[in-house]
């Protein structure tokens, strides 16, 4: 947010592969976070060599541990049963089973 995300922009993520406004790197970090969390056995050398047209190894990184960061503590939280303060509506993982 700090950085120019308004409201309309951060809610539109799930939208990132049509949405225009959203620059080639931000599109290619969310398709690795979204990866990540949900394939992350589909990460291959492929996407690899996308992401290495758009960032440095250095920026690569900073990436990969970040995103390991929030998939860990999301997860972790939901272990611990950890109310969240918002929904998300547009999650690809599997509804819960009750």
């Amino acid at each position: 947010m700090e950085q120019g995300f308004d409201e309309d922009h951060y809610h539109s993520v799930h939208l990132y592969e049509e949405n225009k406004s959203f620059t080639i790197r931000e599109k290619l970090a969310i398709e690795y976070a979204e990866c990540f969390a949900l394939d992350h056995k589909a990460i291959n050398n492929e996407f690899f060599i996308r992401l290495k047209e758009h960032f440095t190894e250095e920026e690569i990184l900073e990436l990969t541990v970040t995103i390991g960061f929030c998939v860990g503590m999301g997860r972790a939280l939901t272990v611990l049963d950890v109310a969240q303060d918002f929904d998300i509506n547009w999650s690809r993982e599997p509804k819960k089973q009750t």
